[in-house]
């Protein structure tokens, strides 16, 4: 549909002063039916997409996620001592990189792929999804890991998007039975020192929205935890810089806009070189962060052809070189 871009430069590189900033809310916690939530747009956006299939299958994974969420499975969680801790190192509670990884989260991976198998049929990925539900435990630990640190050395692509889905459950899973058990959502989680990174778990934000009843304030989404924390916008979601910054949208092939205010466009920063999406739910008021990420993902291609990298990630969705490693079971 699309073959170019066309940037649209902002009058002013200063922040936008948010109205009465500190009685905003700065963090929303992932709700319950998050997952659901997600299955449902992606199903929406598959209609006639040029990625209905991927769309379509990542749909029945997040219904797993949300059936798996809503069992009620309970995980480790952190001591009062570590969220004091925490705090005072203006560090993130649950940081993905360095949060012990305990046995519930590989049974409960297994247990999805086994829910999204029967659910496949004869679907090409089943295959996929059962060689992994059965792969060994050091296995999905290193993957994970992998995936968590950005190693793309090694990593599966095929498996990625499987691994991910348990990951994100558990996260999930760890972010609000933190906030009901031990201390509360304010106590437990609160501002970091890293303004751009989840204040979590510690991940980078997988696109920034303007949430609805929040006065156009903007918010970065967690790819990971799926939190939604406040930051302000006209700043570079990298570098934070206030200078250079620009939105760039999809055109459509004559050069005309496709729509004359764009649902998703990427704010670009000259700065750093580095962009990420900016969502605007009141343009459509179905958008979910992670589903709207993936339905774009020709204005990532379109934004990279000028030299941009993109601050984000989208862990369902990446890209690298042609894995070499071992099938799920057989680590080099």
């Amino acid at each position: 549909m699309t073959a170019s871009s066309t940037t649209q430069k902002l009058l002013s590189p200063e922040e936008i002063a948010v109205r009465a900033g500190e009685q905003l809310t700065f963090l929303h916690l992932p709700e319950a039916g998050v997952f659901a939530e997600r299955a449902l747009r992606l199903r929406e956006l598959a209609a006639g997409h040029a990625m209905r299939d991927f769309l379509l299958f990542v749909a029945e994974l997040a219904e797993a996620q949300h059936r798996a969420l809503s069992a009620g499975t309970e995980v480790p969680l952190p001591t009062h001592e570590q969220v004091d801790a925490a705090a005072r190192a203006g560090l993130p509670l649950l940081p993905a990189e360095t949060w012990p990884r305990t046995a519930v989260w590989r049974e409960s991976l297994r247990a999805l792929l086994a829910d999204l198998a029967r659910r496949l049929l004869e679907s090409p990925a089943k295959a996929t999804v059962l060689q992994l539900a059965a792969a060994s435990d050091e296995h999905l630990e290193t993957q994970a890991g992998r995936l968590l640190t950005g190693v793309m050395l090694g990593l599966d692509l095929a498996t990625a998007p499987l691994i991910a889905a348990g990951l994100q459950l558990h996260w999930v899973r760890l972010v609000r039975q933190t906030a009901a058990r031990v201390a509360g959502p304010v106590a437990a989680f609160g501002r970091i020192d890293d303004p751009t990174a989840c204040p979590c778990c510690g991940s980078r934000p997988v696109a920034s929205l303007e949430r609805l009843g929040s006065e156009g304030a903007r918010y970065l989404a967690c790819g990971l935890c799926a939190a939604q924390w406040h930051y302000v916008r006209v700043k570079c979601t990298h570098c934070q810089s206030t200078k250079g910054i620009s939105l760039q949208n999809l055109v459509a092939a004559d050069g005309s806009m496709p729509e004359a205010q764009p649902a998703v466009q990427a704010e670009c920063c000259s700065e750093c070189g580095h962009y990420l999406k900016l969502m605007h739910p009141v343009r459509d008021n179905g958008i979910e962060p992670l589903a709207d990420d993936l339905a774009t993902l020709t204005l990532d291609l379109l934004v990279s052809e000028s030299g941009l990298q993109r601050h984000g990630v989208n862990l369902l969705l990446l890209f690298g070189e042609p894995d070499e490693s071992p099938p799920p079971g057989r680590e080099a």
